[in-house]
């Protein structure tokens, strides 16, 4: 019989940004911001509050246009993305606002948005002409556990060699997805393979514990490097503008290559051990779970956890995904 693991309360210590000042946008669409040079180059965006308990990325978005940052070539949108949600947000309680309805990160096909029946489907709607328009995307996440940051590449090898170039952080997730729907960063022309994707980049980092304020020094960690790269700022005038932004480099990074999910039947799931990601198990066939009477096992020796949590256990909810481990 395995022993039962719950999930134990966590401190929130990261405050909620004060994002009224930005709220309009000058696009006409709440909360999105778009800024041409005028000069040709690539269309970059910046995401973040996708879930309304991600405080991160709202941060270090207001900390972007606070500093007045502006492309000096191509485009650069900056988009508060689910609003509603982040509206309710209540740190005794932040699991309840990550959403209203549904959530935001699984709506993106078209016959979803275009369905229009929950707050969720209109939002990303809303947001479908800019993700449409934009060559590179960095999507801002945090996490339900404590955790080291994590860069979701997507399968396609251009992502991945963008993460490199990057050198931050140390672990870069190589998935495909989920069953229970498409994410923002493979939307459209992003999810396509590097023949037909072309010039497109898109990443989702996931930059730790949601109320850890360490979070919000990954996120803008991250726009800078992004921002370098993708070339619509030089990396002397991100520094000038952004004094402090950028964190020391990994001093390695791994690939971590998803092979499968492990999807909860019930909110009865329960993990043996306090596991909260990175965890790999040397042997294969070790139970690490219960999924409602079903133990749960590793499929292969050296296996990776990523992301492991029940906060959010329902049936059809991935609780934990299985990885292998390379250098890059």
């Amino acid at each position: 019989m395995t022993a039962e693991i719950t999930s134990q309360p966590l401190v929130f210590e990261l405050p909620a940004p004060d994002i009224s000042a930005w709220r309009d946008g000058n696009t006409g669409t709440e909360g999105v911001w778009h800024f041409d040079s005028g000069v040709p180059g690539r269309h970059v965006m910046l995401s973040a509050l996708v879930h309304g308990n991600e405080l991160c990325g709202a941060w270090a978005l207001k900390g972007l246009l606070e500093a007045g940052l502006r492309p000096v070539r191509g485009k650069l949108t900056l988009a508060f993305c689910n609003l509603t949600a982040f509206d309710r947000f209540d740190p005794q309680s932040h699991d309840a606002s990550r959403f209203t309805d549904e959530d935001l990160n699984r709506q993106w096909l078209d016959e979803r948005m275009d369905a229009g029946d929950t707050n969720e489907r209109r939002r990303a709607a809303a947001l479908r002409p800019f993700v449409a328009q934009a060559d590179w995307l960095l999507d801002i996440h945090s996490m339900h556990e404590p955790s080291a940051p994590l860069l979701l590449t997507g399968v396609q090898p251009r992502n991945l060699q963008l993460a490199r170039a990057m050198r931050s952080p140390e672990h870069i997730v190589v998935d495909a997805g989920h069953k229970d729907g498409v994410r923002m960063r493979d939307y459209g022309r992003f999810g396509l393979g590097d023949a037909e994707g072309g010039d497109t980049r898109s990443l989702l980092i996931e930059c730790g514990f949601h109320g850890d304020p360490a979070s919000r020094a990954v996120a803008q960690d991250q726009c800078v490097r992004f921002l370098e790269q993708s070339g619509v700022l030089g990396a002397d005038a991100l520094a000038q503008q952004l004094p402090g932004w950028r964190l020391p480099d990994a001093p390695r990074q791994w690939a971590l290559e998803v092979t499968g999910p492990v999807v909860a039947t019930s909110s009865a799931f329960r993990f043996v051990a306090p596991y909260t990601g990175l965890e790999v198990i040397e042997k294969a066939g070790m139970v690490i779970g219960d999924n409602d009477g079903v133990p749960v096992t590793t499929p292969y020796d050296d296996c990776v956890l990523v992301m492991p949590s029940v906060r959010q256990a329902r049936a059809g909810v991935t609780v934990v995904r299985y990885a292998t481990r390379r250098p890059l």
